[in-house]
């Protein structure tokens, strides 16, 4: 290929190994463990992705989910919160690579946000590098047990407070994370991801 070759937001969607190209090589290595595959993402959004619905992903990383959601569903949308700036980086140089405008990216612990203000949750178990430090992409934010407990009795409440209608797509996550006002409408790909509507 060219260095004059203009790669287009359908060759960056055509498959994992082709939407990845969109960060540095170093990025990539994190992929099969932190990032959301796209047959995954474009599964989410046919649950989460009602029209003006504002869909918030709770530790975007390099914003993968974020980038594919917004593509598949350009009528929502789509907020990425991730505590590590530099992820934020990669994530907004691959938004402008891919040329989506309904995704925003914010450099923040997802404790800092008002839940109140989206209407739909993604969650791929980003707490879980708390208690396995085998799975750690890096060592930059704090990391223990009980900040493990902290994150996920906050985003119980938090999710209990939500008005009917709320939905949550989860990935890679148990079932007790999600407060007994949701019930569970479906599971796919061998229960790893489920969805979630409060009642």
């Amino acid at each position: 290929m060219s260095r004059n070759t203009v790669i287009s937001a359908s060759d960056y969607m055509k498959s994992d190994a082709s939407f990845d190209a969109l960060y540095p090589s170093q990025i990539r290595t994190f992929g099969r463990r932190h990032w959301t595959p796209l047959g995954v993402a474009q599964r989410v959004m046919g649950f989460l992705g009602d029209s003006g619905a504002k869909i918030l992903d709770i530790g975007s990383g390099v914003g993968k989910f974020c980038l594919a959601a917004a593509y598949y569903a350009p009528d929502v949308e789509v907020v990425g919160v991730e505590q590590r700036k530099y992820l934020i980086s990669h994530a907004q140089d691959a938004q402008e690579k891919l040329g989506v405008t309904n995704v925003t990216f914010i450099n923040k612990n997802f404790t800092q946000l008002n839940l109140q203000d989206y209407t739909h949750f993604y969650f791929f178990n980003s707490f879980f590098e708390n208690i396995d430090s085998d799975d750690r992409i890096d060592d930059s934010i704090d990391y223990s047990d009980a900040l493990y407990e902290y994150y996920v009795r906050y985003l119980y409440k938090a999710l209990q407070e939500m008005p009917k209608g709320t939905k949550i797509a989860t990935f890679h996550t148990l079932d007790y994370e999600i407060p007994d006002g949701y019930k569970l409408v479906e599971k796919q790909l061998d229960g790893d991801l489920s969805f979630w509507i409060k009642q």
